[in-house]
């Protein structure tokens, strides 16, 4: 009997032209990993100083930019601001990522082992790994807290990552990947920002490029062979992802940690114009792939609108 992973898929077509072969597809990720992975720990230079007068994170990206309030603040405090900001991003990597190993471990878990599929899958694993270490090492040198995500969120994954399916594991990977991506493609280049800010950046954009390309081929393809109600399912937690991810991105303790009242804080995150700008944008690359393939349709797309990253 023929099984779904041996059909031949690319005579099968989406809005974005006909699916390609993935066995191929994984074979270029494998010679492009074997070409651009990188060690930080021998790549980054862990023991220099930061430099004074450089930010943590562009400081158009930081969530209060812009606003009365940080008018209102002095230039240590937003600088401060954005270290923390910075710990609170790198955190929500690591508890990305963190899911992502466990999801992709359940991916592959009846597929041949000696697949080129699999093998990328493996190695993928292998970046993530080095990802959420690298993070975490950095956060230690900032001497910040980390910023884990609130507990009911927490918890909350839990649930969504047992009972989703395989094009929601996809989907929800590209969107832990795809925004932080974009800030950071616009983070490594910026000479404003602390060298090992800037490296550490440098290495996950070059990394997360085949990640991205992976999650986005998959998706496809499991977007057009998935039973109906499997992808009506992958549409309403996709949207309840979005929710989530839009909600702990920024932690809030880290007001309170520079000295900033709280509730006015977040209130003028909210009320902010250049904040929903940068979060849209930074969503726009993958909502628009998302709608091309079907997920954002029916209540999912009001959950993609309820979170803020859909205009």
């Amino acid at each position: 009997m023929t099984t779904l992973d041996e059909r031949d898929f690319t005579l099968l077509r989406d809005a974005l032209g006909p699916l390609r072969d993935r066995e191929q597809i994984a074979e270029r990720l494998l010679e492009s990993s074997l070409k651009h992975s990188f060690d930080p720990e021998q790549e980054l230079d862990w023991e220099a100083p930061f430099e004074d007068g450089k930010w943590f994170w562009p400081p158009e990206l930081v969530s209060l930019y812009d606003t009365p309030l940080w008018r209102r603040m002095s230039q240590e405090q937003r600088y401060d601001l954005a270290r923390h900001e910075a710990a609170s991003l790198a955190s929500l990597g690591i508890w990305f990522e963190i899911i992502l190993m466990q999801l992709l471990v359940r991916h592959i878990y009846d597929k041949s082992l000696t697949s080129n599929h699999v093998r990328y899958a493996l190695t993928e694993i292998a970046d993530e790994c080095r990802h959420s270490m690298m993070f975490a090492k950095l956060i230690r040198k900032g001497g910040t807290p980390d910023y884990p995500v609130p507990r009911i969120y927490h918890n909350l994954a839990r649930v969504l990552k047992t009972v989703s399916t395989t094009p929601g594991s996809f989907a929800a990977t590209l969107l832990g990947e795809e925004i932080l991506d974009w800030m950071q493609r616009l983070t490594f280049p910026d000479e404003r920002v602390q060298t090992l800010v800037r490296g550490v950046t440098r290495i996950h954009v070059v990394e997360e490029a085949r990640h991205v390309r992976y999650a986005r081929e998959e998706l496809r393809r499991q977007m057009m062979t998935a039973p109906r109600w499997e992808q009506e399912f992958t549409r309403l937690s996709c949207g309840e992802a979005a929710r989530v991810f839009s909600v702990c991105f920024v932690n809030p303790r880290v007001y309170e940690n520079v000295g900033l009242d709280r509730r006015e804080a977040l209130a003028q995150v909210k009320a902010s114009g250049h904040r929903r700008e940068v979060m849209q944008s930074g969503a726009k690359r993958l909502t628009d792939f998302l709608d091309d393939i079907g997920v954002l349709r029916g209540p999912g797309r009001a959950l993609w609108r309820a979170s803020g990253l859909l205009a």
